[in-house]
């Protein structure tokens, strides 16, 4: 007997944001495969997943995995800015929380040091 169908571990949606972002991201790489004439099954075949996942992400379904996600887009040969979403350099807020937390000045150590 197979095993039962894995669950999401929340029945909460994401927050709308969230779900809007997944969905843009479906319908672009829909548009990706349309483009290029490929069927959902060569897309699939491409990037190693199945059609049905494909179909899931085409949709903007949440509980797909982001492996899936990045192994299409590798596929498309669109995965190169994937680098660039949580950078350091682009996140501004924790740089600003960052420098918030450097001290003002710098401290004379109290030690004595034995270079001459």
């Amino acid at each position: 007997m197979p095993p039962p169908p894995r669950r999401a571990k929340s029945a909460h949606s994401p927050p709308a944001a969230v779900a809007q972002a997944i969905q843009q991201m479906g319908a672009n790489i829909a548009t990706a495969r349309l483009r290029r004439q490929w069927r959902q099954q060569d897309l699939a075949d491409k990037a190693g997943i199945t059609r049905v996942t494909l179909a899931a992400i085409e949709q903007g379904k949440p509980g797909t995995g982001i492996g899936a996600y990045v192994a299409v887009l590798w596929a498309l040969n669109l995965h190169e800015d994937l680098a660039l979403l949580a950078a350091p350099e682009r996140d501004l807020e924790g740089q600003t929380l960052e420098a918030a937390r450097l001290p003002e000045r710098a401290r004379a150590s109290n030690e004595l040091s034995d270079d001459f």
